[in-house]
């Protein structure tokens, strides 16, 4: 079997919620032996979960992309069947550490001198307070390479605010650019384009310092902010603010020169994207419709005329989507050429036929989420690699074993003594205990 691109190169994940966990994900799907560096001590909120044991009813009272355990059920281990988490825990390996302790550093150190390089999106400061920097690591071995994603920097006036997405998104602008219309910005969805921006540039930043580090033997310090990584992924309203003083304000579904909306299709909370390029978009587009007499109405005539009337003639794509279903509305616009596609949910997914013959899915057995279930695979194909789900979402503690004792040659008594500290486990302490 051929060898994945990575193979051979250690990192060291200690990165949390979805930006830096989704760059380790991409890595080790190259290949990389990513290790998890986890605590038993502490839950980083939202990473693996709000709370180490959460009672049914708080489960059941959360959105399901973030609690769709099985059965909305917590288990004896949540920690592991938290979904947010294993949608990218793919292919790493997990150890316990806690970096408190003096000895917790010197494991992290002796990791260190046998890794390539480090990964975290932690604020600056909690990595000051733990005494984790570049400096330090360089000085136990000259070839590592650091990656850190803080989300505003790891200087300036904002190096130590707390962020998520949502904030870093309200920071640039693009909460304000992509709400609806009619509503306030508190309508935005809780789907942030900055986490999975953040963790594909910073798998790309990586993976340029180790081409780097293979012509010259130099190892380096990486510096992702996140809410600047995304910045150029909406620079077109900041340009159209710096040459023609123009706040763009929200658009909704509309596009700023092109027809283009969501409409309501047959069936329940079914719906169809369609956009109008031009005039010969416009004109196949009412040939499929059978040229209904609106479409001959005067406002309609002319694309600037259809742009600056497109509630009126919303109104009329809406009536004549809501006959056929979302998946219907595709085939009869794409076949005469016009971009349109259906708003799948997940149950669609599952069942589209493209996907299913792209293979986007694997099937992966995890103890912990009872059984095997489907996961979304790495975004990309290689013709003599197999990228692939090598092994399900990485449980809590699971490689502890095989890292401290076969990596880092610990014997069994001092594997024990670790055990006594609190270094080593797969499960949080329970507040009784």
């Amino acid at each position: 079997m051929a060898r994945l691109p990575l193979e051979g190169v250690r990192i060291l994940d200690m990165t949390v919620v979805w930006a830096g966990t989704y760059c380790a994900t991409l890595l080790a799907d190259m290949g990389a032996e990513v290790i998890r560096l986890e605590s038993i001590k502490r839950l980083p909120p939202i990473t693996r979960g709000y709370i180490p044991y959460p009672p049914k009813e708080v489960i059941e009272g959360l959105p399901a992309f973030v609690a769709a355990m099985p059965g909305r059920e917590p288990g004896s281990r949540p920690w592991n069947r938290y979904p947010l988490f294993n949608a990218h825990g793919r292919n790493k390996l997990g150890i316990t550490v806690d970096l408190t302790q003096s000895s917790g550093m010197d494991i992290l150190k002796r990791l260190i001198a046998v890794s390539d390089a480090f990964v975290e999106n932690n604020v600056t400061e909690t990595m000051d307070k733990l005494g984790i920097s570049y400096e330090m690591m360089r000085q136990i071995n000259p070839r590592i390479i650091m990656l850190r994603m803080p989300a505003y920097g790891n200087s300036g006036a904002y190096r130590d605010f707390r962020s998520l997405g949502v904030h870093m998104e309200g920071v640039i602008g693009h909460t304000i650019v992509r709400g609806y219309e009619d509503m306030d910005q508190s309508s935005s969805t809780n789907v942030f384009a900055a986490d999975a921006a953040g963790g594909a540039q910073g798998a790309f930043a990586l993976l340029a310092a180790l081409h780097f580090r293979k012509r010259t033997g130099k190892g380096q310090l990486i510096e992702l902010a996140q809410a600047e990584n995304m910045m150029p992924y909406v620079g077109r309203y900041f340009m159209d603010y710096s040459m023609n003083g123009r706040d763009s304000g929200t658009l909704g579904n509309r596009h700023t020169s092109a027809i283009q909306g969501c409409y309501p299709c047959a069936g329940a909370d079914r719906w169809v994207n369609i956009t109008l390029f031009d005039g010969g978009d416009w004109a196949a587009f009412c040939g499929a419709l059978g040229n209904p007499d609106w479409t001959l109405d005067e406002r309609f005539s002319t694309h600037s005329g259809r742009y600056e009337n497109q509630n009126a003639l919303d109104a009329h794509i809406s009536q004549w989507t809501r006959k056929y279903g979302h998946y219907e509305v595709m085939h009869i616009l794409q076949n005469v050429g016009v971009a349109a596609g259906p708003v799948i949910d997940q149950r669609d997914a599952f069942e589209d036929p493209h996907l299913k013959e792209r293979g986007i899915f694997e099937e992966v057995y995890h103890k912990d989420v009872e059984g095997s279930h489907l996961y979304v695979g790495a975004p990309y194909r290689m013709s003599d690699m197999p990228i692939r789900i090598r092994r399900g979402p990485v449980q809590l503690g699971q490689d502890n074993e095989y890292v401290y004792k076969q990596v880092l040659g610990v014997s069994d008594e001092e594997y024990a003594e670790l055990e006594r500290l609190g270094h080593i486990g797969m499960d949080f302490p329970r507040e009784d205990e």
